[in-house]
């Protein structure tokens, strides 16, 4: 049994990942240049849980689904950057129909699937550089 004092960090360390995450997700979007209204879709919440998360007043919940949709974006972000090295191409490489997705990957990424499939379609491309 964790002590009150143990309970108190456990919480502090998850609040600062919660903390982490968030902004990670919030400067991805901006710097892939996603909508609200698409981050919104992505994630899985309402669009003024975007302008709560945006504004500071938010944070993301492990316990919830929104918090894997947001690991997948960051993972998204990370893959691209690592590909192509700036915004500008990066935003244009999501608006680009792509042969290999059968479609524009911003299209994909507000499901669910399309997500996963984009983020592993960047892994595979930097797997093979």
């Amino acid at each position: 049994m964790l002590s009150s004092a143990e309970k108190t960090h456990e919480y502090a360390d998850a609040a600062q990942m919660s903390a982490v995450l968030t902004k990670a997700v919030a400067r991805a979007a901006s710097h892939l240049g996603l909508p609200r209204n698409l981050l919104a879709r992505v994630l899985g919440v309402s669009p003024a849980t975007v302008t709560r998360l945006y504004a500071g007043d938010y944070q993301l919940d492990p316990g919830r689904k929104e918090w894997e949709f947001g690991l997948l974006l960051v993972r998204l972000f990370r893959a691209l950057d690592a590909l192509v090295a700036d915004e500008p191409s990066a935003r244009a490489w999501l608006a680009s129909e792509n042969r290999g997705l059968q479609a524009r990957p911003i299209d994909l990424i507000d499901q669910t699937e399309g997500l996963v499939r984009v983020v592993h379609y960047l892994d595979a491309s930097r797997a093979a550089v």
